[in-house]
């Protein structure tokens, strides 16, 4: 089925001659007589477009279409007011009312359509333009921010100890006096010098430091 088109009208027979002319031009027509029943039906149908008499009992069109107007779940579709008066000013108050369009009787079948139609492109429009205006998810996504560079010499800690050349530490010189041998280690008793008893070998360092016993140095 093609737009569906809310008709209240309390005449019988101007209702089923708008319904078949809008079914005759490929769109889905809901009639509506009792206009105390319009915005619960309006509500369950879900109209691209309502077509609206004026002069009906209990309740008029143009208090209809204000209360349609006000309610945020029926104010989008247009309003098409239709009315077998025509007085000077009716246009006017219809549109302060809140309809986008206007009609009188007795109807011109052709100019009928013609204003059906160019009110739904006109809706049709205005929602394309809406949503061409409205950010897409990712858009809305923040930014990270830009990491400012740093000046030369304001390098912290951390980035200076990072910027050092990597490799193998340098050994550490010793320091000090050299580490004392107990006598005997590391030497071989074959190796000792000739005259020196076993057991009793003094280091070099030592004994070229004292001298020979009981001589003057």
């Amino acid at each position: 089925m093609g737009q569906k088109i809310l008709v209240v009208e309390d005449n019988e027979l101007n209702l089923r001659l708008f319904c078949d002319l809008l079914r005759a031009h490929g769109y889905e027509a809901e009639p509506v007589r009792d206009c105390r029943e319009a915005l619960e039906r309006a509500r369950a149908f879900a109209p691209d477009l309502v077509v609206m008499d004026i002069q009906m009992p209990h309740i008029s069109g143009l208090e209809l279409i204000e209360q349609m107007k006000a309610d945020e779940e029926l104010r989008r579709p247009p309003i098409m007011a239709v009315t077998a008066y025509a007085a000077r000013g009716d246009e006017e108050r219809i549109r302060d009312a809140g309809a986008e369009g206007y009609v009188s009787k007795p109807i011109s079948v052709v100019k009928f359509v013609e204003a059906v139609r160019a009110l739904l492109d006109a809706a049709a429009a205005r929602a394309a333009e809406e949503a061409a205006q409205t950010p897409e998810p990712e858009d809305l996504e923040e930014e990270s921010p830009e990491e400012e560079p740093i000046a030369e010499g304001d390098e912290s800690p951390e980035t200076q100890e990072a910027a050092e050349p990597e490799g193998e530490a340098a050994p550490e010189e010793p320091s000090g006096d050299p580490p004392f041998r107990h006598p005997g280690e590391g030497r071989d008793p074959d190796d000792a010098d000739e005259g020196e008893e076993e057991g009793s070998w003094i280091p070099d360092q030592v004994r070229d430091d004292e001298g020979p016993k009981g001589e003057t140095p």
